[in-house]
């Protein structure tokens, strides 16, 4: 690898990077979509997690249209139009369903509606096949998962501000009034995303992003390996299933908690987007702590680091939140709850395997507290999720492609189509909570997080028996 590849390329990450903006803001932006719809449409709690469902499954489907074509024309999709020009028409995609937004509005089309998701999310896929192996590519590999979590802290960003931004385009304010909730309401913001969306296009396509990475050129030429499938590895098809519940406890604990707060706790609809809007933040939080190694290889420096990244990001939803003039009062306890996340991070020493197994454990003691509590506490318990869940993704993505060789490529695309976990399990939880309540439907995200600590016990001989250990740090998972 050439000298130039030292250090991180930031003139080509940072770019790149708005791309994973754009899928934390749409995906958060869901969450406030569940109820408008769920009343507006006359749902029940079920069928309003089929936003989550046409969301979350159109990245299996765009896998496997991927997979398809490649088959077909027998060459990899990317490696023939180039990693730019995939970004590029993936934004394209998503921009064009964002346009049937307008027509589902104005006709009261909840099939509509769930149509134009469903193809912003398949533009989303093809991003998400490009987008991760790039950020991994543009920098050392020792730093490569690092890179990965640092853009999952923009992802979050997204998260944190998509919520409030959305509500108060369709609410009409920011803070809990009595506000009109008219469907019609909700086509201008997704037009306005649509033009974004096209914008960015432009702007990934004039950037100085290569089309083959110096990095991903070398991986391809390697040996690696010599299995004949992807699948043939333990590590990649147990990792399969992880990423399907991982995706699927985060996005289904956050879809059904405005469901608990309305019914349970008493809340307006209007008054939940911050709350949501935490829980986001909360990944943000996890995956800036996280980061810290991608900056600096100062030991000193990264303990400070440790502490000052997760309060800086904790002050960016604080910040976010008193512009939108919400009573900030409810928050300052979570500082303390914080502290957790700190020292979980501490005792992982950057391995991941031991990183998922303390974090999914961390994850079903605070699914437990949510359940048994009821008030605040449940809520803050259940938005604590996503402090627990926000370094999970590079951790099964990593154990999961290790040691793949020239397989990894063919590795990732599996478990971008298990992003899919994010709507069935938000629709299982729906479903569950219709016969228990959805109090005590959080029991779907304890079973998520048992299997993620299963996989964490069990991939750790697997890759020992393949000569491969994390027990230093992450490096990239190569």
């Amino acid at each position: 690898m050439s000298s130039e590849n030292s250090t991180t390329k930031w003139g080509q990450f940072i770019p790149l990077v708005s791309v994973f903006f754009f899928w934390g803001f749409v995906a958060a932006s869901n969450d406030i979509l569940i109820p408008v719809f769920k009343k507006a449409f006359d749902l029940t709690q079920g069928q309003s997690q089929l936003v989550s469902l046409a969301f979350y499954i159109a990245y299996t489907v765009g896998s496997l249209i991927y997979m398809g074509i490649s088959i077909l024309i027998k060459k990899d999709i990317v490696n023939t139009i180039g990693y730019k020009n995939g970004l590029v028409l993936g934004l394209v995609i998503s921009a064009l369903g964002t346009l049937l937004f307008y027509p589902a509005a104005n006709t009261g089309s909840f099939a509509l509606m769930l149509s134009g998701l469903f193809i912003v999310a398949l533009g989303f896929s093809l991003q998400q096949t490009v987008a991760n192996p790039l950020a991994i590519a543009l920098g050392p590999i020792s730093t490569g998962s690092q890179r990965l979590t640092l853009a999952g802290g923009i992802n979050n960003f997204g998260t944190t501000i998509g919520p409030l931004i959305v509500s108060f385009a369709i609410f009409g304010t920011s803070i809990g009034k009595t506000t009109n909730m008219s469907i019609e309401s909700v086509k201008i913001p997704y037009l306005v995303l649509g033009l974004a969306f096209l914008l960015v296009a432009v702007l990934l396509k004039f950037s100085s992003i290569p089309d083959k990475p110096e990095a991903i050129v070398e991986k391809e030429g390697s040996t690696g390996l010599e299995r004949s499938s992807a699948l043939k590895y333990p590590q990649l098809v147990l990792g399969m299933i992880g990423i399907f519940v991982y995706v699927g406890v985060e996005v289904s604990t956050a879809s059904n908690l405005p469901a608990y707060m309305e019914h349970n706790l008493g809340f307006a609809i209007s008054d939940i987007a911050p709350y949501i809007s935490l829980y986001w933040a909360s990944l943000m939080i996890g995956r800036w702590t996280g980061a810290v190694e991608a900056f600096t290889n100062d030991i000193s420096l990264r303990k400070i680091l440790r502490f000052i990244a997760p309060y800086l990001a904790f002050g960016v939803f604080l910040a976010v939140n008193a512009i939108a003039k919400h009573n900030l009062t409810p928050f300052y306890v979570y500082a303390l709850i914080i502290l957790v996340l700190i020292a979980a991070d501490i005792a992982s020493k950057g391995n991941p395997a031991r990183m998922l197994f303390i974090f999914s454990l961390l994850g079903i003691m605070a699914l437990a507290v949510g359940m048994s509590n009821d008030g605040m506490v449940s809520v803050y318990a259940f938005t604590s999720v996503g402090l627990f869940c926000s370094t999970l993704w590079p951790c099964i993505f990593t154990l999961a492609v290790s040691g793949l060789g020239n397989n990894t490529s063919q590795g990732s695309s599996f478990l971008i189509m298990m992003i899919m976990g994010g709507g069935i399990v938000s629709w299982l939880q729906g479903y569950v909570s219709e016969s228990i309540g959805i109090h005590a439907s959080y029991i779907v995200g304890v079973f998520c997080f048992a299997y993620l600590a299963f996989y964490a016990w069990r991939v750790k001989g697997i890759l020992r028996a393949q000569g491969i250990s994390f027990d230093e740090k992450i490096t990239g998972g190569h």
